[in-house]
């Protein structure tokens, strides 16, 4: 009989540890399955192709990077490192902007840097709004005593990390410029800020009208 308890005391070791074994290589197994799954997603974002980025942008901003959308910018013609510095923002949040979270969540600085110059090579067209004249004329006044020029250049062209303004969506150039204005622009150059402080509506109108209006050699 004592040799029959030990027999099975044995055998209930083994059992014991036989299932403990796959207990662990099943949780083994698990983990590496789990980080199988991980590595794929991340691979999936970096490789995603960047002609499928850009043209998601399109759908928003222009097939030719001139956008249709009310309130929504021309990237055409923005300078290069202008569209690059606002891509790494929104993608690092610091300037949060809700429809674009899902496009700059997973860019790659590669991703980035290739978006930024084929929008910056194309050509900016005036949009389908059309400036008021005495608008225009109120908005040059308003231009010259702020001195917008000595930033975004004589033609409104832009450089560097400040952004064009000529042929660019006046309602967009509106709406931008409130946000500056009423500080309601995350990330924001607080310089603007600074320039539009107490400026009315109608005064930013006018800014618009005579911005969107210049025409400048690109």
């Amino acid at each position: 009989m004592d040799k029959m308890r030990d027999g099975n005391s044995v055998k209930n070791t083994e059992t014991q540890r036989h299932r403990g074994a796959q207990a662990r290589w099943r949780a083994a197994v698990g983990s590496v399955s789990l980080c199988l799954c991980v590595f794929n997603a991340v691979i999936t974002a970096q490789t995603k192709p960047v002609a499928e980025r850009i043209q998601q942008c399109t759908v928003c901003h222009g097939s030719d990077g001139n956008s249709r959308v009310k309130n929504t910018p021309s990237l055409a013609g923005q300078p290069e490192f202008f569209l690059l510095n606002q891509l790494v923002l929104m993608r690092e949040g610091v300037r949060p902007i809700e429809p674009m979270k899902p496009y700059v969540k997973d860019l790659q600085d590669s991703d980035i840097e290739a978006i930024a110059q084929y929008f910056a090579a194309l050509e900016p067209k005036p949009s389908e709004e059309i400036p008021d004249p005495a608008l225009m004329q109120r908005g040059a006044e308003l231009a010259a005593s702020l001195r917008c020029a000595s930033c975004h250049l004589p033609d409104f062209a832009g450089r560097q990390q400040i952004p064009r303004l000529a042929r660019q969506r006046m309602d967009y150039l509106i709406y931008s410029m409130k946000q500056f204005r009423d500080n309601t622009r995350s990330g924001a150059d607080t310089l603007m800020s600074n320039v539009v402080a107490g400026l009315s509506d109608a005064d930013l109108t006018a800014l618009a009208h005579y911005s969107a209006s210049i025409r400048s050699e690109k």
